[in-house]
């Protein structure tokens, strides 16, 4: 049988396995970001890793977004959870995106050396992301193909 990649979403609990795990943080935002993470999961739907996609299937943007809601603090416990767990850490900034949150992550995670950073032309804080990527030694490049070209030296080199 062929191996195959293990997708997680949020709330789902999940245990480190043993597999070489990414996690896809990046631009989300309904009806401008394109479902760039479920693109990630058809590509390498052959390879025998975890991905952690934060991209929730029933998430209500009318949740009020308070340390005192459960939902919301599920929502985002869970993602402090990937990046502290994940071997990897992808991350698209789509052009025509905020993705503050996004950028928060990077800044938490800049000298983990686990990061790798797609910011393309017309992500409106490029130059931001440039600079950090710079400083820290972060992989960053242009395009989502070549997001996916390291991301797949890495899971082969690594895994």
């Amino acid at each position: 049988m062929l191996p195959r990649v293990n997708i997680v979403l949020p709330p789902n609990r999940f245990r480190p396995n043993g597999k070489y795990t990414v996690f896809l943080p990046g631009s989300i935002e309904m009806g401008k970001a394109d479902d760039w993470q479920s693109d990630f999961c058809d590509e390498f739907q052959l390879y025998d890793i975890v991905v952690l996609n934060p991209r929730r299937t029933e998430w209500d943007s009318s949740w009020v977004q308070s340390i005192d809601n459960p939902h919301f603090r599920e929502q985002v416990e869970w993602e402090l959870r990937c990046l502290s767990i994940s071997d990897l850490i992808l991350m698209y900034l789509q052009p025509n995106t905020m993705s503050p949150i996004s950028m928060l992550e990077l800044g938490l995670y800049a000298n983990s050396g686990k990061m790798v950073v797609c910011c393309p032309d017309g992500f409106w804080r490029k130059g931001n992301i440039d600079i950090v990527c710079e400083n820290h030694n972060i992989i960053s490049c242009e395009t989502i193909q070549d997001l996916y070209a390291i991301a797949r030296n890495k899971i082969k080199r690594l895994s």
